[in-house]
């Protein structure tokens, strides 16, 4: 019997949880409350990067609570950001750490970045980052 009742809601959890954990390994951090913020702002800023079409298509990809924390507060009408720079993309993931720095955002955002390209398929990882600038890309 599954402790909640639900497999696939003990599945979820533990594949999220599986994700902050590489999230927070790959950081060295050792603290999984900021390694789950650190997700959900690259998810958050990668999402709000892509055009809606290619943005249903990498979520289709991640995990089911994954994808609810990819599309928590998306409006898809301001989508893709007109701020197409490097600078700007950090400080979109920095936004959530404004009252605990995280140091090295782009060590951080790549860290996330290899987590994503863990668990997506290849052919859908190049499609999200063909469509950054070389300047973003070479946080990836």
């Amino acid at each position: 019997m599954s402790a909640l009742g639900l497999k696939i809601i003990d599945d979820a959890v533990k594949t999220t949880n599986e994700w902050v954990n590489e999230v927070n390994d790959k950081t060295g951090w050792d603290h999984k409350q900021r390694a789950y913020r650190l997700l959900r702002a690259v998810l958050h800023a990668v999402r709000d990067h892509l055009g809606v079409d290619e943005a249903a298509q990498l979520a289709a990809q991640l995990p089911v609570m994954i994808r609810g924390i990819y599309f928590e507060g998306w409006n898809p009408s301001k989508t893709p950001v007109k701020a197409r720079t490097r600078a700007a993309f950090i400080d979109a993931v920095q936004r959530d750490f404004e009252s605990d720095p995280m140091g090295d955002a782009p060590q951080a955002i790549a860290a996330v970045m290899a987590v994503l390209r863990a668990h997506v398929s290849a052919g859908e990882m190049e499609d999200v980052e063909s469509t950054f600038t070389n300047d973003i890309r070479e946080l990836f």
